[in-house]
């Protein structure tokens, strides 16, 4: 049975250390909430077009704009309890299409996915797609209205940026005063310079990949760019770091990597941060890297994160951030934080044993928690994974269980009602409960998750079962919702709108609930170890602050009720200080049900009765 310091009392502990602070009443501090992240695609939300044409032009497709986050839809996705929306492909990327008013021309085929293009592969950081623009001549000016409309509705604003590579045809026509494109200086006879932004391929041409699976360009259709070849002499390194002046046709080949200071020996050519570092917060960060010589890159991607922020951007999702030298992030995350303290920062870590060093020496916010908490959520949910597993992942994340951003869905995963994946978008209610509630890290969902979006368009590039980032696509189950632009859910079934509901009442119980911003305990080994009638489908803990006290429960069972007691651990009841007796609980996240809760001399135990992928919250008072 293992617990979690609260938030509240690392809190407490901080200020009872500034002897000369001023009291605070609790009136007067802003108590801890959860936040819930809303992934959005901003080139998929707004479109209403149902052709879904698999490699479809947008003028045969459709495509969404930054205006169709109307004041109505801002406040519907608010009403889900959202708190930050992560607008995704806003900076401008590789697309296929001209755009003559703003003497932008079309992407090469053989070096973009999909015909709308990805939004990891960045053209020109210092402006935004002109794809998402109704007059691409006053792109960010839309933008920058989006920007203020969602603050207007309480929640804040997070864009993707990509330290690790850009497009291979990046070309900056914004940039500020002062500042040069990537490359511009670079020594292109040397594969490597410290403060060259590329890595390059000296004597060599970059050839494009050759194409695997029978794939074509544009899938076959003819374009004037499409002739299987790409000028770029000397070839340079591709984004996930091959070497290849011909990279593989599953290589990022539509990037390029960029040289933070890594040799390609793996050596540093920078100074590194000192022992110790971890523990000394952002301000002693930024005062490190004062007066250092570092990277040309660095102070690149440091350019950019200010301007961004003076845009009124809240935050950003940093892509792919452990192909990164974590000193950078020390550097560029400590140079955020001056500016902006309260700037959210979240980023992709797929290696668990990195999870503390970006944290604590790069200075991030929140990392995602895929390879331990979703991929065991995943293999419960298709119905050949144990909730065995769930304690000791969060045992071995007490430290940083507050860092680990939890999710279902993202733009990289499968759709839950994809039939590769759940095929049934309730299956996923139980896993939704457990991710919301065990912890005070931030929850996020993808748009169309709450309404059962199974991604199963072929829309060019890339197969079903995700919605597609790199072409023009409506997304039908979302479009239901949008419901010809009134965002009512008008075009939804009862049972959609049920899911949606579902969503909601989960999210905004989560916001709204001092216990998850306190202490945890799991009461799953208790009960796997006491009683054989509660299953390795059946998962069990316990939340709880000063103010209020639950007992989360769910069944995981897509076919099989869970009818026994939950036994309360000596370790709870002595934390709880329970008086013996019977009372009643009621259900506080969804108000259905109730239960009895007896305690007496030998234990405690509460009376189950759920029915297949049922959960429950219930409060002890």
């Amino acid at each position: 049975m293992k617990r979690f310091l609260s938030l509240a009392a690392l809190a407490a502990t901080l200020v009872s250390c500034e002897s000369n602070s001023p009291e605070i009443t609790e009136t007067e501090a802003m108590k801890p909430q959860k936040i819930v992240v809303y992934q959005v695609f901003t080139r998929l939300f707004g479109n209403t077009n149902t052709n879904n044409k698999p490699w479809g032009t947008k003028e045969e497709n459709g495509v969404g704009k930054f205006n169709d986050f109307t004041d109505t839809a801002l406040e519907e996705i608010k009403k889900l309890g959202v708190s930050h929306i992560w607008y995704t492909g806003v900076p401008h990327h590789g697309v296929i299409g001209d755009f003559p008013e703003i003497g932008v021309s079309s992407d090469d085929p053989d070096v973009i996915k999909g015909r709308a293009g990805s939004p990891y592969a960045v053209r020109d950081y210092y402006q935004v797609n002109p794809d998402l623009a109704v007059d691409v001549t006053k792109r960010m000016e839309e933008f920058e209205a989006l920007i203020a409309r969602t603050h207007k509705h309480g929640m804040k604003v997070i864009i993707d940026i990509v330290p690790n590579h850009v497009s291979r045809h990046y070309e900056g026509k914004n940039n500020p005063e002062g500042v040069k494109d990537f490359g511009a200086d670079d020594d292109t006879s040397v594969e490597y310079a410290r403060d060259n932004n590329f890595y390059y391929i000296p004597g060599e041409a970059f050839q494009v990949p050759e194409p695997k699976n029978g794939y074509q360009p544009l899938g076959g259709k003819k374009h004037p760019l499409a002739d299987g070849k790409f000028d770029e002499v000397p070839a340079k390194w591709t984004g996930n770091g091959s070497r290849l002046a011909q990279p593989d046709f599953y290589d990022w080949y539509e990037t390029v990597k960029i040289n933070y200071g890594i040799k390609p020996d793996g050596s540093k050519d920078f100074e590194e941060l000192p022992a110790g570092a971890d523990s000394l917060d952002w301000k002693k960060h930024y005062e490190f890297w004062q007066g250092k010589e570092v990277p040309d890159s660095w102070r690149k991607f440091k350019d950019i994160t200010q301007f961004w922020l003076g845009k009124g951007v809240d935050g950003f999702r940093f892509d792919m951030a452990e192909m990164v030298p974590v000193e950078f992030w020390s550097y560029l995350n400590s140079h955020i934080k001056n500016t902006e303290p309260d700037a959210f920062l979240m980023a992709e870590v797929y290696q668990p044993a990195l999870y503390r060093d970006y944290l604590f020496n790069g200075k991030m916010d929140y990392l995602y928690d895929k390879v331990e908490l979703y991929d065991t959520l995943k293999n419960i949910m298709y119905g050949h994974g144990s909730t065995d597993y769930l304690p000791a992942i969060f045992e071995s994340q007490r430290d940083i269980e507050h860092h680990m951003l939890h999710f279902l869905e993202n733009h990289d995963e499968q759709r839950i009602a994809s039939p590769e994946f759940a095929g049934n978008p309730w299956k996923a209610m139980p896993a939704m409960v457990v991710s919301a509630t065990v912890s005070t890290s931030p929850t996020m969902i993808y748009f169309g998750q709450e309404v059962g979006e199974p991604g199963a368009e072929d829309a060019g590039f890339g197969d079903p079962s995700r919605t597609s980032i790199f072409d023009y696509i409506g997304v039908p189950q979302h479009q239901k919702w949008m419901n010809g632009g009134k965002f009512d859910g008008g075009q939804l079934s009862e049972n959609e709108k049920a899911l949606r509901n579902y969503y909601s009442e989960v999210l905004n119980f989560t916001r709204n609930s001092p216990a998850l911003m306190g202490e945890y305990m799991e009461l799953h080994s208790f009960n796997r170890s006491q009683n054989p009638a509660y299953t390795n489908k059946a998962f069990a803990f316990a939340r709880w602050d000063k103010s209020q006290k639950l007992i989360v429960v769910t069944n995981f069972d897509e076919f099989q009720s869970v009818k026994t007691t939950l036994k309360l651990s000596p370790e709870l009841l002595k934390a709880w200080k329970l008086e013996k007796g019977e009372r009643e609980l009621k259900e506080v996240m969804f108000g259905k049900k109730k239960t009895v809760l007896r305690v007496t001399d030998t234990g405690a135990e509460i009376d189950l009765d759920f029915g297949p992928w049922e959960s429950a919250v219930f409060e002890v008072k």
